[in-house]
């Protein structure tokens, strides 16, 4: 299931992997078009292919240190 979520929201999105394997990305959404997503987050800024997302959501904010 993919929702939809805007620019600026922090976001979680499985996707799927050249070799078939799934991993995911969580950050902020940077930018969104008809064929990629961009998502800042602790693995650095990652472009992701819509094609290879499998699910995407708005989640919270982290909890707080």
């Amino acid at each position: 299931m993919i929702e939809p979520i805007e620019i600026g929201q922090r976001v979680v999105g499985r996707y799927r992997l050249p070799d078939g394997r799934a991993t995911d990305a969580l950050g902020m959404l940077l930018s969104a078009n008809a064929t990629h997503l961009v998502v800042d987050g602790k693995r650095g800024v990652e472009t992701i292919a819509v094609a290879d997302v499998i699910a995407a959501k708005r989640v919270p904010p982290p909890p707080a240190r």
